[in-house]
C-alpha cells in the first residue's frame, strides 16, 4: 500500500542506495526500509567467482587445439563496476533487473579467449601443447594490466590451465608418434645395453690377457733373474776355481822351486859329506894300521872293547892253549874299562 520494503544484504555483498537518482547510501551488508518506488539498489557480489571456460583454436601449423582452464576474479571497486554494468535490483529486491551482473565472468573469460588465441595462433602445435605454464604466466600478466578490467573495477586472483588437448585424430597421430619414438628409444636402450655388456665383455677379456701377459712377463722377467743369479754363480764358482787352481800352480811352483833349492841343498850337503868322506878315506888310506886300531880304541867304551877283545880271542884260538876268565876278572876289567 505505501510500497515500503526491508532490505537486508549479507556481508559479502556491496550494496548502493539511491533515491530518485541520488546515492542516499552504500556499503557492504547494508539493511534497511526503503521505498519501492522511489528507491533503487545496486548488489554487488564482493567474493571471489570462479569463470570456467574452453577454447577451441587453431595453431600456426593449422592444429585443433582445446584449452580448458578457469580464471577467478573479484569486484573490488563496485562503484566503478556499477557505473558500467546494471547491477540494480527488481522492485521484489531478490533479482537483478538486467543480465549484466550474471555477464561479467563473459566479459572475463572473453578477454582471457582473446590473448589466449593470439599466443596460440603463432605457435606450432608441438610448442603449444607446452605452453601450459608460460600461457599462465602471460594471461595472467596481461589480465591484470587490461584497461577493460580496470575500468569495471575487476581484479584477477587466479589464472589456471587444466589441460591443453589437440584434436582425437591428431592425438593418436602424436600418440603413435611418440610410442614409435619410445619403442625406438628401447631399442636404443637395448641397443646400447647389449653394446655396453659387449664392451664390457671386451675390456674383461682384455683386463684378463693384460693380467696373463703381466703374469707371463713376470715368470719371464723371475726366470731371467734366475738364470742371471745361476750366471753369477757360475761366475763366481768359475773365479773361485780359477783363483784356487792359480794359488794350487803358486804353490806347485813354490814347492817345485822348493823342492829344486833342497835337491840342490842335498846335492850339495852331499857333495861337502862325500868330499868330508872322500878326505877321511884319504886320511885313513894314508895313515899306518896301529894308529887307526889306537885312534879307534880311543873311542870305544869297554863293552865294545870287550867284544873286540873276545873276537881277537877267537881268531886266535888255535894259537891259545888253555884260558879262564872268571867273574871276578871280568869284573875288574869292567871296572878298569870304566874308569
Amino acid at each position: 500500500m505505501f510500497n515500503l520494503n526491508y532490505f537486508k544484504a549479507d556481508s559479502s555483498t556491496f550494496i548502493i542506495k539511491s533515491v530518485n537518482g541520488k546515492i542516499r547510501q552504500q556499503g557492504k551488508g547494508l539493511s534497511f526500509w526503503y521505498n519501492s518506488a522511489t528507491t533503487s539498489i545496486a548488489a554487488l557480489p564482493l567474493n571471489a567467482q570462479e569463470a570456467p571456460f574452453i577454447f577451441n583454436f587453431q595453431t600456426a601449423d593449422f592444429q585443433g587445439l582445446r584449452i580448458q582452464g578457469q580464471i577467478s576474479f573479484q569486484v573490488k571497486s563496485p562503484e566503478k563496476a556499477a557505473e558500467v554494468l546494471n547491477f540494480n535490483l527488481s522492485k521484489n529486491g531478490k533479482s537483478y533487473a538486467s543480465e549484466d551482473p550474471l555477464k561479467l565472468s563473459d566479459r572475463v573469460v572473453r578477454i582471457a579467449q582473446t590473448l589466449i588465441q593470439a599466443k596460440i595462433q603463432s605457435t606450432p602445435l608441438r610448442e603449444a601443447l607446452l605452453l601450459s605454464q608460460s600461457l599462465v604466466t602471460l594471461v595472467m600478466e596481461q589480465l591484470i594490466e587490461h584497461p577493460s578490467l580496470e575500468a569495471l573495477g575487476i581484479a584477477i586472483l587466479d589464472v589456471s590451465i587444466a589441460a591443453i588437448t589437440p584434436s582425437p585424430e591428431t592425438l593418436k597421430a602424436l600418440e603413435a608418434e611418440a610410442r614409435e619414438s619410445l619403442l625406438k628409444e628401447a631399442d636404443d636402450a637395448i641397443y646400447a645395453r647389449r653394446k655396453f655388456s659387449v664392451e664390457q665383455e671386451r675390456t674383461i677379456k682384455e683386463a684378463e690377457l693384460e693380467t696373463d701377459l703381466s703374469v707371463q712377463r713376470k715368470r719371464q722377467e723371475i726366470e731371467e733373474a734366475r738364470l742371471e743369479n745361476e750366471r753369477t754363480l757360475l761366475r763366481e764358482q768359475a773365479e773361485i776355481e780359477k783363483e784356487r787352481l792359480e794359488a794350487k800352480v803358486n804353490a806347485e811352483a813354490k814347492r817345485k822351486e822348493l823342492v829344486a833349492l833342497s835337491a840342490e841343498n842335498q846335492r850339495t850337503q852331499s857333495e861337502a859329506d862325500a868330499y868330508a868322506i872322500e878326505a877321511t878315506m884319504r886320511a885313513y888310506r894314508e895313515l899306518p894300521v896301529e894308529n887307526l886300531k889306537a885312534m879307534a880304541l880311543a873311542k870305544m867304551d869297554s863293552q865294545q872293547l870287550m867284544a873286540m877283545a873276545f873276537e881277537t880271542l877267537a881268531l886266535n884260538s888255535g894259537k891259545i892253549g888253555e884260558l879262564n876268565i872268571t867273574p871276578d876278572l871280568f869284573s875288574q876289567f869292567m871296572k878298569k874299562g870304566n874308569k
